[in-house]
């Protein structure tokens, strides 16, 4: 399939991602070897799952290079403007389903409220002046946590993804409200995180994430995507915090985020994912009903990016 072909059919679909996702899958593995271009679908899919977070990213970088005092709109109003505005994009484009948007505004309330209390308590700050602040937090950044919710429910989509065998859904409610609430009461209660990591490993020990790339299923711990889904977090933390976004108590701009937020992400990565189920229940389904679903005539052969 030539870059001709695929024009000719995402201009075809002018709305659907889903044709475009599949014309670029069936190229690269017309260009590469099987192992190697399941690799690199991989690496696209993942890349096309997480595109809200990184524009909102390549806003931060950019907006921090170019503004200057003299600009008649503050740099934070300018993401907020930014960031509702690639919602509105997403959806229009359909890169994301009004499911996916009902995600997002649970987060967006939920984080926002975070942000609020924990800039009230001194955890971090946004150190530039903005009209659309509420309690000295700018309301772009609920759109930050949003972007994490976004990950997951397009990467469920994209990959298709199925979650077994899945702990009992209450008690992943359960440990998710009480991440939540602890992020919130270890400011006048005992941390209690050393209860709330292990019981992490307890429930989701046994859980693998499983996805789909051309005709082949793979699958990985979930405690494993956890942890690593932290670590990319953290790394796009200190972008946040390297543009002077926000900035931690004593934190220079050079200076790394600590190791040990890392920790705080991984259990933040167990709310947001509990919170994605709320939505998508359809993924916590039995090893037998995805090899049923996998085997299904609509499936094989899709081969889709």
């Amino acid at each position: 399939m030539s870059l001709e072909s695929i024009q000719q059919q995402v201009a075809a679909h002018p709305r659907s991602t889903r044709e475009l996702e599949k014309a670029v899958g069936k190229h690269i593995r017309r260009l590469f070897p099987g192992w190697l271009s399941e690799f690199i679908v991989f690496v696209i899919k993942l890349g096309w799952a997480s595109l809200f977070a990184g524009l909102l990213l390549i806003g931060m970088v950019l907006s921090k290079a170019i503004w200057a005092d003299s600009f008649a709109v503050h740099r934070y109003d300018a993401m907020a403007a930014y960031a509702v505005s690639l919602q509105v994009l997403f959806l229009y484009f359909r890169l994301e389903t009004f499911d996916e948007a009902r995600v997002i505004v649970l987060f967006h309330l939920t984080g926002t409220a975070m942000e609020m209390f924990k800039v009230s308590q001194g955890s971090w700050a946004y150190p530039e002046a903005g009209f659309l602040k509420l309690m000295d937090v700018p309301l772009f950044t609920g759109f930050m946590y949003a972007s994490v919710g976004s990950f997951i429910a397009r990467a469920i989509r994209l990959f298709d993804m199925r979650f077994d065998p899945y702990p009992p859904f209450w008690a992943t409610l359960l440990l998710a409200t009480a991440i939540y609430v602890n992020f919130f009461a270890h400011h006048f209660l005992p941390d209690i995180r050393f209860v709330l990591f292990p019981a992490t490993l307890i429930l989701f020990f046994r859980t693998k994430v499983w996805f789909h790339i051309g005709d082949n299923d793979y699958h990985m711990p979930m405690v494993l995507a956890g942890a690593l889904t932290s670590f990319f977090l953290w790394v796009a933390e200190n972008v946040g915090t390297r543009t002077g976004t926000w900035i931690y108590p004593g934190q220079n701009l050079l200076d790394w985020v600590s190791f040990a937020k890392m920790g705080s992400w991984y259990l933040l990565i167990y709310v947001s994912f509990v919170t994605v189920t709320l939505v998508f229940r359809d993924a916590l389904i039995t090893r037998q009903q995805t090899a049923s679903k996998m085997a299904s005539p609509d499936q094989i052969g899709d081969k889709s990016a």
